[in-house]
């Protein structure tokens, strides 16, 4: 008989955070079990199959590999044996109204000849931009990214005073917008770094100057490719958990967080109480509050910050080739600032969207669709949902896509669309518990919003943590592994067994 059993944790969650979390908690030395109601990991990272097309079927932009090496040096274990991706040589390609493209290389020379050649931006404008953004992303946002803003015994820890150093006035005063047409001259690109607020579901003539930190990481640290898809990423993370001992328990909906005394005490899962000396939900915190605490007032405070866009995305098989799309290609809308009016003050779809097509057939042809055919995955950015119709909505940006990139690309889209699928902000949340389907949580468009993110920790209730993208820092892959590395630290390497 073991005489000091492991102390017993609990995910609420299968998604990157849910994950990540599972992994560095059973590495400390915690016996942990993860309940997802889904029937397989990933959450928003998830894929599926259509006639021979593969398809991602959320996040499909993969920067700041090396938060996912850092994971598997932490658990010991050679990452080269679960994962492998590679630098892609252009990030995005750019389509404007007027017929220009702009191709943004890793390499930035070429980069900057591509912009001097199409816009007559100055090569200087753009050294410099990005210069300051790699040091306000070392300098500032690391203080963010690896650091509890909520605790002071973390805080001390960090490098604030450099951060203090080099926080300039512009990143609090001016909105996104209002810094980039003073870093630039061409309209072209200042429409194409505003669009960077929009990686945090935010409004770029709202969002701080902060933002323009974002960039670093495609255009310094560069965009890559996982060998496999966007999948291979859940893939990897979940046969790590598995490797290191973490227990799944798929098509379990978690329905209550059991706490007394102010100590959570572990969760009901069909009926059944499990308990435990930790619980890390990794669900959206506005549904953990109100569905799982059953604590309406505190679920009604988190909705005091404006909730992140969402998306409205379209599957297609294409049955052509396009050689003049890569794997990133953004079709920009003419009316930029309008378009984020819809967003988020009339909450109605745009006449005139900007377009997301990611391809991954691009990297492995053949592998992700069949031959001489493309997997498209076609997003726009979405109001939150408010109980708009949908359905309607649903044919609305379909047209409107069809009509832009048709025009653009100079072909009828609609002929070569062999397989469709679809996602909407209602099947968003449905399938991912995100609130109103909002992709980030809540947006950051006001200047303190980095601070008012909820904590990755209860502050009633003692051994309950939060990871993902609805809490500090954020979402996307990156901040969500590290809400997963910054919950672990607060919970620290367990003493002695409660059970």
């Amino acid at each position: 008989m073991q005489n000091n059993p492991a102390k017993k944790a609990i995910v609420i969650g299968a998604g990157v955070a849910g994950l990540a979390a599972a992994i560095r908690l059973q590495v400390m030395g915690y016996s942990v079990t993860v309940f997802e109601k889904n029937a397989y990991p990933g959450g928003k990272l998830s894929d599926f199959e259509l006639n021979g097309y593969r398809f991602d079927a959320g996040p499909s932009l993969f920067t700041r590999p090396q938060l996912i090496e850092e994971l598997f040096a932490f658990a010991g274990e050679p990452i080269e044996a679960y994962f492998s991706y590679e630098r892609v040589p252009v990030a995005c390609n750019y389509f404007y109204e007027d017929g220009t493209v702009i191709h943004a290389y890793a390499d930035h020379e070429k980069f900057a000849a591509e912009l001097q050649a199409k816009t007559n931006e100055p090569a200087e404008n753009l050294h410099r931009y990005l210069n300051q953004s790699e040091k306000a992303y070392q300098n500032i946002a690391t203080v963010f990214l690896e650091y509890s803003l909520h605790k002071m015994q973390t805080i001390v820890k960090a490098p604030i005073f450099k951060a203090v150093r080099t926080l300039r006035w512009p990143y609090l005063f001016q909105s996104l917008n209002q810094y980039n047409q003073r870093a630039f001259k061409s309209a072209k690109l200042v429409q194409l770094f505003n669009r960077y607020a929009t990686y945090n579901g935010s409004n770029p003539y709202k969002a701080p100057a902060m933002l323009s930190l974002i960039p670093h990481l495609e255009h310094n640290e560069g965009t890559f490719y996982p060998k496999g898809g966007m999948i291979s990423i859940t893939n990897a993370l979940y046969q790590l958990a598995l490797k290191k001992g973490v227990v799944f328990q798929f098509d379990s909906k978690v329905q209550k967080i059991i706490h007394a005394q102010n100590t959570v005490k572990g969760v009901v899962v069909n009926e059944q109480n499990i308990m435990a000396d930790i619980v890390v939900s990794n669900m959206d915190i506005y549904f953990t509050y109100n569905q799982l605490l059953g604590n309406p007032i505190k679920a009604a405070k988190v909705l005091k910050q404006e909730r992140s866009s969402s998306a409205f995305i379209f599957y297609w098989g294409i049955n052509k080739s396009f050689p003049q799309l890569d794997l990133h290609n953004i079709f920009f809308s003419e009316q930029y600032e309008q378009e984020f009016q819809s967003l988020f003050k009339t909450g109605k779809p745009f006449e005139d969207p900007t377009v997301y097509i990611n391809i991954t057939s691009k990297r492995e042809p053949s592998v992700q669709a069949p031959e001489g055919k493309e997997n498209w995955f076609v997003m726009v950015n979405a109001p939150a949902n408010k109980g708009q119709d949908w359905h309607a909505i649903q044919a609305f940006y379909k047209q409107a896509i069809l009509k832009k990139i048709s025009r653009l690309l100079g072909e009828d889209i609609e002929p070569l669309i062999e397989v469709e699928d679809m996602l909407s902000p209602v099947t968003i949340e449905a399938k991912t518990a995100s609130y109103m389907g909002s992709l980030y949580g809540t947006s950051s468009n006001s200047k303190g919003a980095a601070f008012m993110r909820h904590p990755n920790f209860s502050n009633t209730t003692k051994g309950l943590y939060f990871v993902g993208g609805s809490v500090h820092p954020g979402g996307g892959i990156p901040l969500c592994l590290s809400s997963a590395a910054i919950a672990a630290n607060l919970v620290g390497t367990p003493t002695k067994a409660a059970h």
